[in-house]
């Protein structure tokens, strides 16, 4: 299938360069080697130019690390890469991965390039590579949106105040962009360039014994990284778990969920790819499949728009609307009975037995159910000193611990808990008219079979 004409953006308009050795894609956001828009772009563009693809991908670390990356990520990270560099070196395609920034190794890789592709992120962060690399490389770049179903700009051109006002654009535009994309032939392949890379990631352990980073929230058991794996989590779920998920999606003992989110993160997986095996799923009824896409789509497109288009989205006073801001602050010194420290939070150590659970699982597994995140932010903001604090504590905690921390999800569901994309509900303390979340919301599921699932996941980790 053709890539739709909206994901690709021209960032710098020149002919690409005639004594240009090969095609270069920076992989840094999608990394897998199918069902990458941005990959087989550069494949087009390499066949018809007669030249082979070169892939590359910057390994940040030590104190130029990816923000608040820590072994846990980088672990996951590897594994996938390691799987995509197989894949890609399969398909005739040469992989390097260099000890630089992003922008460093492409800039650099660029200098030999017919033209530069690359996919796409919404972290200021990624923003900032981007614009050094439109800067520096003197050839033509095109970038290819991958990362979403739609494209944020064909979304919505402005910052959406809620779900209600985005899922009708969503709505009216996804179909088109739900298509299959199949892998492009690669008629030159890439053999003696004389390219090599400072890093073999073939051997993952290898690589992130070598690294310099936070070593104290480690790897984990319970997710594996790479394409290969987030194939086969999706099929064992459509397989077993997806029909009820309508139903089940909020009961975190039900297993109903798909634990995509980790393999979305990392660009492991394609939001359209899930999609299409959502809709051609044999198992599951009408609700399920509406219920999925709320999640996939909308929710998860909600939280891009509102990266892209919030500057300071990691910031307490730009992500937090001013109305929640302001009954906030007009209840920040309603007596709290209970308060507890960062540290105490991050141990598990609440007179909360089940926050404490969701808090293990998080810690211990790098997961936590998305009905017992809702409790576990709205809890945080209660036991904290401030609002701002508790808002500064969540988002810590969430980068943290979760494989999927870091990400536009992450940031958007933490201002979530504090107000944004919500509207003001009846008054309370400490709380003023943001939502408010008390136990009671532990008895719309089984919360004694949650505390025990977790319990097995978290010995399994050993």
């Amino acid at each position: 299938m053709a890539i739709q004409g909206e994901r690709i953006r021209v960032l710098n308009d020149v002919e690409p360069e005639e004594k240009g050795a090969y095609v270069l894609y920076l992989l840094q956001q999608a990394n897998r080697a199918r069902f990458n828009p941005a990959l087989e772009y550069a494949i087009e563009e390499a066949n018809r130019l007669g030249l082979p693809v070169v892939a590359c991908f910057g390994l940040l670390d030590g104190k130029n690390g990816f923000p608040e990356a820590n072994a846990r990520h980088y672990a996951f990270l590897l594994q996938g890469l390691a799987e995509a560099k197989a894949g890609l070196e399969k398909r005739g395609i040469a992989f390097i991965m260099r000890r630089a920034s992003p922008g460093e190794v492409a800039i650099d890789l660029a200098k030999e390039a017919a033209l530069l592709v690359l996919d796409r992120g919404y972290l200021a962060i990624q923003k900032q590579w981007y614009g050094q690399i439109q800067r520096q490389v003197k050839r033509r770049i095109v970038q290819v949106e991958g990362d979403v179903v739609v494209p944020v700009e064909t979304a919505s051109g402005k910052h959406e105040f809620a779900a209600r006002t985005l899922r009708p654009k969503l709505n009216r535009l996804w179909d088109p962009f739900i298509e299959d994309l199949k892998a492009r032939p690669v008629k030159h392949e890439a053999k003696g360039l004389g390219l090599k890379g400072e890093i073999d990631v073939s051997d993952p352990d290898t690589v992130l014994a070598d690294m310099t980073l936070d070593r104290e929230v480690g790897p984990v058991k319970r997710f594996v990284g790479g394409e290969g794996e987030a194939r086969k989590r999706l099929k064992a779920f459509l397989k077993g778990g997806f029909e009820g998920y309508g139903a089940g999606r909020n009961k975190p003992e039900a297993a109903a969920a798909s634990h995509m989110s980790p393999y979305l993160h990392f660009g492991q997986i394609s939001p359209v790819e899930i999609a299409l095996a959502i809709r051609e799923a044999k198992a599951g009824d009408d609700d399920d499949r509406g219920a999925y896409l709320e999640e996939l789509i909308v929710r998860r497109e909600l939280a891009m728009n509102h990266v892209f288009y919030t500057a300071g989205y990691d910031s307490y006073d730009k992500a937090v609307p001013d109305w929640a801001r302001k009954t906030l602050a007009e209840h920040a010194d309603d007596e709290r009975p209970h308060r507890y420290t960062e540290k105490q939070l991050a141990a598990g150590e609440t007179h909360d037995h089940y926050w404490n659970a969701a808090m293990r699982e998080m810690r211990e597994t790098g997961y936590m159910h998305n009905q017992l995140r809702m409790y576990w932010g709205k809890k945080i903001l209660e036991w904290s000193p401030s609002p701002k604090a508790g808002f500064e504590r969540t988002l810590r905690l969430n980068n943290r611990y979760f494989l999927d921390g870091r990400d536009p999800n992450s940031f958007t569901n933490v201002a979530w808990v504090y107000g944004l994309h919500d509207r003001p509900w009846q008054k309370r303390k400490i709380f003023g008219t943001v939502r408010y979340q008390s136990e009671n919301s532990l008895k719309k599921f089984d919360a004694k079979a949650y505390v025990r699932a977790v319990e097995k996941l978290c010995a399994a980790e050993g």
